[in-house]
């Protein structure tokens, strides 16, 4: 009977146990300005949020200060439960005190789970009854398919989030606590004579990222959630259940360069129409092939004709091909040209004043010149590069309503 009873009790237990998909593998990248998904996998499946639980108690934290229920400088109690958690730790003693700031640098860089629960209890009282706390303000969040056990992420089989939940949670933060976000970017933390280092390593070799944190237990596997700002556009990735850390930032740092292309892609396409304007005096100048002097501005735009950082590279031995040729679509490889010259320097000059007509997409855009050998002469294309074909597209269609001649160059073209 004994053993009969001990089976139903296990049988209940599975059953009664929360339901995980198979693939602990899912991820997600959002503009953070607009909430857009730019890509998605697995986004919904529920998973171990591991450390990433501690931007849920540091969110509770935040919300504390910001109500003047804690002051950053008020000593938090450290209990004998706090005190006896399992690594990443503080290493805390019981009956001590710690600042409500220590705990937050410890929870931001450290992880530290002691330091996790002296939060807990300093605002719930009990670590079981701030998780609860903690639920009922992820759900109010947008955080549907969270659920909290504990402050720390250490392993409980009913906590679970997904990527998306996570991705709102980043968001949350940046959005209500600008103030206190900073702390996600803090890259070594010194307390009590040791000093630990942010285990977010994207903030050292990453450009643009400014938070916000890391997350492991066995079950999990290696989760990050990453901010990163570039060109004052922000994107939030979140990856659960990488292999290492190593390789799961290496995935999530080709997750946001395809999301910063995709968004720039985006934005691109929602530009509305450039207003035609007249040829420039400069333009049509550069129509008769003339020679700029130097330090020759355009009249018009007060645009210098020539830039010192633009590279000319002429290629004198690459006659033309003739039409019908078919190009190579290797994405990344765009360019357009913006006019053909029976002399170098106009081509330059056309190509540069370009660029500074379409700064958005062709600001620092390499420049050539292309020399294609013809029946009545050399011709020299005046072209820019390392586009893709969005960009390239786009910087065509505002250049033509410039009264610029402007064609698209799919790759491989000459």
């Amino acid at each position: 009977m004994r053993r009969l009873f001990g089976f139903m009790v296990i049988a209940a237990a599975l059953l009664t146990a929360p339901v995980i998909a198979e693939a602990r593998y899912a991820s997600i990248v959002i503009d953070a300005e607009t909430g857009q998904v730019l890509h998605g996998a697995n986004q919904d499946t529920r998973n171990y949020p591991a450390s990433l639980t501690k931007m849920m108690t540091l969110y509770m934290a935040f919300e504390a200060l910001e109500k003047g229920t804690l002051t950053l400088d008020q000593k938090l109690k450290v209990s004998r439960r706090a005190a006896g958690m399992p690594p990443s730790k503080l290493g805390l003693k019981a009956g001590r005190t710690i600042k409500a700031k220590d705990v937050i640098l410890a929870l931001v860089t450290k992880s530290a789970n002691d330091a996790a629960v002296v939060m807990a209890e300093a605002l719930g009282g009990k670590e079981t009854t701030f998780a609860r706390m903690m639920t009922k303000r992820a759900h109010a969040l947008g955080m549907k398919r969270t659920q909290f056990r504990n402050a720390s992420g250490l392993p409980n089989r009913g906590q679970l989030s997904t990527a998306r939940d996570m991705s709102k949670l980043a968001q949350a933060l940046l959005n209500d606590f600008p103030g206190y976000y900073k702390y996600f970017s803090t890259k070594s933390f010194t307390y009590a004579g040791r000093t630990y280092r942010n285990h977010n390593k994207l903030l050292k070799n990453y450009e643009g990222t400014d938070g916000i944190k890391t997350g492991y237990i066995r079950a999990s596997g290696f989760n990050l959630v990453a901010s990163v700002k570039r060109n004052n556009r922000r994107l939030i990735a979140v990856v659960f259940g990488g292999r290492t850390s190593r390789s799961r930032d290496k995935h999530i740092k080709k997750l946001l360069d395809r999301s910063f292309t995709k968004l720039a892609e985006l934005r691109i396409a929602s530009t509305p129409p450039v207003p035609r304007r007249k040829p420039t005096a400069t333009q049509l100048a550069l129509a008769a092939s003339g020679t700029p002097r130097a330090g020759a501005t355009d009249p018009s735009s007060g645009l210098p004709m020539v830039t010192a950082a633009a590279p000319l590279a002429l290629n004198a031995n690459n006659p033309a091909k003739q039409a019908g040729v078919t190009p190579s679509f290797s994405p990344g490889n765009w360019g357009v040209q913006v006019g053909a010259f029976s002399k170098p320097a106009p081509a330059k000059q056309a190509a540069a004043l370009a660029a500074h007509s379409v700064p958005q997409i062709l600001s620092a855009k390499p420049i050539s010149v292309l020399s294609v050998d013809g029946l009545q002469g050399t011709l020299f294309r005046a072209r820019l590069g390392e586009l893709n074909e969005a960009g390239a597209r786009e910087a065509c269609r505002q250049l033509t309503y410039m009264s610029f001649n402007c064609v698209v160059v799919p790759p491989g073209s000459s």
